[in-house]
């Protein structure tokens, strides 16, 4: 877990500084100078919907920007800045780290900002993966979230919001249906992770999700041989790893069992694209 509050030496002086001199101000929500609503979001899968209900109406801020990782991620100085400008906020809201260290903070450096939940009708798995985004049914629910809460920021834009999610959850639903296909007819029946971020996925089709770690601790050899024998059972010869975090121990099970390590982001922005790519690997990943 981060700690509670993440900061450290210099960067901790600027943030801070920052963060006073805001609330110093008595800034409130604006609209950027194009005089569009900036939507703030807190990871990059987030941006694809965001933007396409919005359309020309709304600027995006991705909160943890590609490559970071919401476990440990901190906010910058400018990032700051531009949180007090925005009037909404879309928070992934499943437990996400970034948001359960940040989320006070940001409502204190920007009180008018109106927040929405967007994992408000989402069955959560009681094994506490945030990873939410990652099924396309959820992402359905994600996307209507966004458009209420993009109507009750910009009434004025509502005919535009609910026919842009229409359009949206169109692709969505194409989405599923290729990744149906594309899983269904591999015979893919598990596939070897390196950390439990595909929980909603392997549920939506079918799979077993086979962790390397949880609880971002590595395996002991135990379980390493354990892993091994399920991957030799399965005729699996692929590591998939998050090219966010270490896969030291991705490397490891691949030697043990004679197989490669593949990246796979469950933090990539394109979300429709990035999901497709992630279901043709998996798909050929046995």
């Amino acid at each position: 877990m981060m700690p509670a509050v993440p900061y450290g030496g210099l960067a901790l002086c600027g943030v801070v500084f920052v963060f006073l001199s805001v609330l110093a101000s008595g800034c409130t929500a604006q609209a950027p100078a194009d005089g569009k609503m900036l939507v703030a979001v807190t990871i990059p899968p987030q941006a694809e919907s965001v933007g396409a209900i919005g359309g020309d109406r709304v600027d995006v801020l991705v909160l943890v920007p590609p490559g970071a990782s919401p476990h440990t991620y901190e906010l910058t100085p400018g990032q700051l800045a531009d949180l007090s400008r925005a009037r909404l906020y879309a928070a992934v809201g499943s437990g996400v780290e970034f948001e359960t260290a940040w989320m006070e903070r940001i409502r204190e450096l920007n009180p008018d900002m109106a927040v929405v939940n967007c994992s408000e009708g989402v069955a959560l798995l009681p094994d506490g993966d945030p990873h939410i985004w990652l099924s396309p049914a959820n992402a359905k629910i994600m996307a209507e979230n966004v458009c209420d809460g993009l109507v009750a920021a910009d009434p004025a834009g509502k005919e535009v919001y609910e026919a842009n999610l229409a359009a949206y959850l169109g692709r969505l639903d194409a989405l599923d249906a290729a990744v149906r296909s594309e899983v269904g007819d591999s015979g893919c029946q598990a596939f070897l992770v390196s950390h439990a971020s595909w929980a909603y996925f392997a549920r939506d089709y079918g799979l077993v999700q086979i962790p390397i770690e949880e609880g971002g601790k590595d395996p002991s050899p135990r379980q390493i041989e354990e892993i091994v024998v399920r991957a030799r059972a399965g005729n699996i010869s692929v590591v998939f790893a998050a090219p966010e975090a270490s896969n030291r121990s991705a490397r490891v099970i691949a030697d043990e069992i004679g197989g490669r390590v593949v990246p796979l982001s469950p933090l990539a922005g394109n979300y429709t694209e990035n999901l497709r790519a992630a279901a043709a690997a998996i798909a050929g990943s046995v």
